[in-house]
């Protein structure tokens, strides 16, 4: 279980170290556009090279508005490799270098991308083991993902990472104290680039709201309200957040899986986690008194310990060697 020092036991330090102090960089990359069957496409990058052997491939899924510049990104792939690992992050629609050629984007609950993605690696490469790795809202939709898959599954392992298992309760949380400073950090590109988007599509058409609406949003959930729920049709950013919660999904997992999540994850509340009478026999929940959000970050502040790559090793099979 991850335990940190006393001075990176503030939920906020976790965080903010993971993500602004953490500079791993990716040596060499490989970078395609995978099409999906509407005809729109994701862009999927390859640490270093893809597999010309069947060593395992361990397929990544970034937070909201995240991608493969992402310090937790780098910072496993770079685990991975130095274990025998193959991995690729396939970024959600819009988060790549690419403008996307159609009016949607991704949400928390929309699997289809993921899922047509992962077959196509169970088919290109049959004898390579599969396994999955979900960090914040790409760990939600992946533990949903999990769900639909049932027996069904491609998959030998997954973990998923500070998930938002209860969407509503994280869009109010978020809207709330230092939490806001967060909200405000997502949005920004979030924003962004929906309003590309302007240029390209009739967006008034399809989400009912001109350009000047976009701009004034202030939360995450105006802007789910705004544009996620119209486009995916939804009756409204609540009815996204109870159709697309994995919390109630979690009994149907057939897949070897690990939640690691925090208590004191900043972006959400402890009425997020789960009991135990809500896992499958499948799944295994690791909760941790510190953390924050994709934190996890023990050592010292000159010597720190990413103890998250650690464990994610140790899950899919393989003991850590990382200094």
């Amino acid at each position: 279980m991850f335990q940190t020092s006393f001075l990176l036991r503030n939920p906020h330090v976790q965080t903010l170290f993971a993500t602004f102090f953490r500079k791993d960089k990716l040596k060499k990359v490989v970078e395609e556009a995978f099409t999906l069957p509407d005809g729109d496409f994701v862009e999927c990058v390859w640490q270093n090279e893809k597999p010309k052997d069947h060593r395992p491939i361990v397929v990544l899924f970034h937070g909201l508005a995240g991608s493969v510049n992402s310090p937790y990104i780098i910072g496993l792939m770079n685990a991975l490799e130095k274990q025998g690992f193959a991995s690729v992050l396939m970024h959600f629609r819009g988060c790549g270098k690419k403008e996307n050629l159609k009016p949607r984007a991704y949400h928390s609950g929309e699997t289809g991308d993921a899922k047509v993605f992962i077959e196509h690696l169970q088919i290109t490469y049959p004898n390579n083991p599969l396994h999955t790795v979900g960090f914040s809202i790409g760990g939600n939709m992946l533990l949903k993902l999990l769900a639909e898959w049932g027996s069904d599954t491609p998959l030998h392992s997954a973990v998923s990472v500070s998930a938002p298992l209860r969407l509503d309760i994280c869009a109010d949380t978020i809207e709330k104290g230092f939490a806001r400073v967060y909200q405000n950090y997502l949005l920004t590109p979030l924003k962004a680039t929906l309003l590309q988007k302007y240029k390209k599509f009739e967006m008034e058409k399809y989400i009912g709201r001109d350009e000047e609406e976009i701009k004034s949003l202030k939360t995450i959930r105006a802007f789910d309200d705004a544009y996620i729920a119209p486009i995916f049709g939804f009756n409204s950013s609540q009815d996204y957040y109870n159709k697309c919660s994995a919390r109630q999904y979690l009994k149907d997992i057939k897949t070897k899986t690990l939640i690691i999540h925090a208590k004191d994850d900043p972006f959400m509340t402890e009425e997020i986690i789960p009991s135990e009478e809500e896992l499958s026999d499948s799944v295994r929940l690791e909760l941790s008194e510190h953390g924050g959000h994709v934190g996890f970050v023990a050592g010292t502040f000159r010597e720190p310990v990413y103890w998250l790559d650690e464990r994610i090793l140790e899950f899919l099979g393989y003991k850590s060697k990382i200094k």
